[in-house]
């Protein structure tokens, strides 16, 4: 099918953002099919309660990939819609500066900060004492690509439906006060995540701007994962036995190399892309990017 088809494409040819929205969009929609189809079998498993983080420390020594699995999963359709489109908008503003790798390490990173602040917030605050509660949603994460890019260039102008143009800067302000009054209300400990994600992604910066990047240890293990299983799938060495060397050797002829013609409408259709955006494509283009990226 053409749908299923322009998907994977813009999954191969799209940058982070766009796999960072892939990613929370299968990790919403696949459990929703699957363990409401078991509903309709009155088996009800909450399986959110083995995805999100949990308020209680102790709960986290049992379910350690819950404080990066939480920054993927969400609750209902207009949560995970709301922090997408926030994420698409941040994710391309700060890959303007930074790098994909970069743009990874500080999701998962915000995200794990985030869920600290959220459980220590439940542990110490008198307001959140004795309760129970889950943290889900890639708000705390989201919150640090914002504030990481406003600190960055804080001055950067944007232009904002029913608003028109506004610095970026502003933007943050407005967030972070919306989290800041709604802190006594509902949502405490969500509200203090998403301020938690906001201070990891001013250090960030910060510590950009003196030399570190904080990002640097987690990208490296990612591309040794990476390398690890890439590896495994390459063709083992083969021994090759080479004849002895003639006693007349051919000369080898001088030849032209020319460019392969494939890779040549390859950059061609990239270079589309670049200049009239990915839907300028024909069908018949599409389809052979898809077919040379196997």
């Amino acid at each position: 099918m053409d749908i299923i088809n322009d998907l994977k494409l813009q999954y191969k040819i799209g940058g982070m953002t766009i796999k960072l929205i892939f990613w929370n969009i299968l990790f919403f929609v696949i459990p929703e099919v699957f363990f409401g189809v078991l509903r309709l079998f009155k088996i009800d498993i909450p399986y959110q309660n083995y995805m999100g983080l949990s308020n209680v420390f102790t709960d986290l020594l049992f379910k350690p990939w819950t404080i990066i699995s939480y920054a993927f999963v969400h609750n209902g359709f207009f949560h995970i819609l709301f922090n997408l489109l926030i994420l698409n908008f941040v994710g391309k503003l700060f890959t303007t500066f930074f790098t994909q790798k970069q743009l990874l390490g500080l999701y998962i990173l915000g995200g794990i900060f985030a869920g600290f602040v959220y459980i220590i917030s439940y542990a110490f605050l008198p307001l959140l004492a004795n309760q129970n509660a889950l943290l889900v949603g890639a708000s705390g994460s989201i919150m640090a690509i914002l504030v990481a890019v406003a600190t960055y260039q804080p001055n950067m102008e944007v232009r904002l439906f029913l608003f028109g143009t506004v610095k970026l800067i502003y933007i943050a302000i407005v967030l972070l006060l919306i989290d800041l009054i709604q802190l006594p209300m509902e949502n405490t400990g969500g509200h203090l995540a998403h301020l938690g994600g906001a201070f990891f992604g001013f250090v960030y910066i910060k510590s950009i701007q003196n030399g570190y990047d904080l990002s640097s240890g987690l990208n490296t293990f990612l591309d040794w994962v990476t390398n690890l299983f890439s590896a495994r799938k390459q063709t083992p060495f083969k021994k090759v036995h080479r004849n002895a060397k003639p006693t007349n050797p051919i000369k080898p002829q001088s030849k032209i190399v020319t460019k392969d013609k494939t890779q040549q409408q390859i950059d061609e259709i990239l270079d589309k892309i670049s200049q009239s955006g990915y839907d300028s494509l024909t069908t018949a283009e599409k389809e052979f990017l898809f077919q040379a990226g196997k």
